[in-house]
C-alpha cells in the first residue's frame, strides 16, 4: 500500500518536513518513491512548492493519505 505521509528533515529542533509517496512497510524517513513538496513550519509560507496535480494522481491510484498530510492541505491549499 502506498501512503502520502511526511519525512521530517533539518536540524534538531528546527524540522523541515518533505512530503512523499512511500511505501507503508517502508521507515518514516526512509525510501520513497516520489517528493511531492515540502512543509516548514517556521517559515511565512509554510508549503512550499507542493505538486498537488501529482497528489491526486497518486490518490487516484489508491495511495491514502495520513491525516497530518489531509489536515495541511486543507489548511494551506
Amino acid at each position: 500500500m502506498i501512503k502520502i505521509r511526511l519525512a521530517r528533515g533539518g536540524k534538531k529542533r528546527k524540522p523541515i518536513y518533505t512530503i512523499v509517496a512511500a511505501d507503508a512497510k517502508s521507515p518514516r524517513d526512509g525510501k520513497f518513491l516520489e517528493k511531492l513538496g515540502q512543509y516548514n513550519p517556521h517559515a511565512e509560507k509554510p508549503m512550499n512548492s507542493i505538486k498537488t496535480e501529482r497528489i491526486q494522481e497518486w490518490v487516484s491510484k489508491g495511495a491514502q493519505m495520513t491525516d497530518s498530510v489531509r489536515t495541511l492541505l486543507k489548511r494551506y491549499s
